[in-house]
């Protein structure tokens, strides 16, 4: 069972996604297995749970932190600011965008009030990545990719572990880890690089997203034909 990681957290139930994971899955099960899950108290902000969306033949699975406003209102991932970025990153490294799977590491918005009404971003703690956990070994096992691409540290997190560092290991193939998330199927390979709401956030935008290209060019490489 998930448990919490601060004072704040005393008290709130997360039982984790396991027990709303489809007996049979498909991608009409899967999405309404996350809209009805309970795993953890992200659901009772959450307009939608967003799940993973694309090819079911996918040779790469794009894993990011989670949903946006953007994503939570429309209950699709990858379709805000970030999302829109990534596409352009998949283009221009030469992997067509349609043919990829996109989901994220957690499955509904985190987020606080902000003024005038705006939704301010609230990053996703440990203990909810590991309730939704369950949700990326199903996509996992529904999609089996050649490989998976990590955005940003959650991501590189929800696999690799909490010691796990973007900067120390991007651009590059990395084995999938013997200890990390464990599905009935294994991806041959992980690239982790930033996150594209990080590029949008940089002031050198320019040549940080010259260098997320520069990944996604790793893993074009990296991808066999299907």
């Amino acid at each position: 069972m998930a448990g919490s990681d601060s004072a704040r957290g005393e008290g709130i139930e997360r039982p984790g996604a396991q027990q709303w994971i489809p007996e049979t899955l498909t991608k009409s099960s899967l999405s309404a297995g996350v809209q009805a899950c309970r795993g953890c108290e992200l659901y009772r902000d959450a307009t939608h749970g967003v799940p993973g969306q694309g090819r079911l033949d996918a040779s790469v699975m794009v894993v990011g932190e989670q949903p946006g406003d953007q994503e939570d209102r429309q209950g699709k991932p990858f379709v805000g600011p970030a999302g829109k970025l990534l596409v352009r990153a998949l283009e221009d490294a030469d992997i067509d965008a349609r043919l990829v799977f996109r989901t994220n590491a957690v499955k509904h918005f985190r987020w606080d009030p902000g003024r005038a009404g705006k939704r301010i971003h609230k990053g996703p703690s440990r203990v909810h990545v590991a309730a939704c956990t369950p949700w990326l070994l199903a996509e996992l096992d529904l999609v089996r990719p050649e490989g998976v691409l990590l955005l940003g540290a959650t991501a590189g997190a929800a696999v690799f572990g909490s010691s796990f560092r973007v900067g120390a290991s991007r651009g590059r193939a990395l084995d999938w880890p013997a200890d990390g998330v464990r599905s009935s199927w294994t991806p041959s390979w992980a690239v982790a690089t930033a996150h594209p709401s990080a590029v949008l956030r940089s002031r050198q935008r320019e040549q940080d997203y010259a260098a997320l290209v520069a990944d996604l060019e790793v893993v074009a490489g990296l991808v066999s034909a299907r």
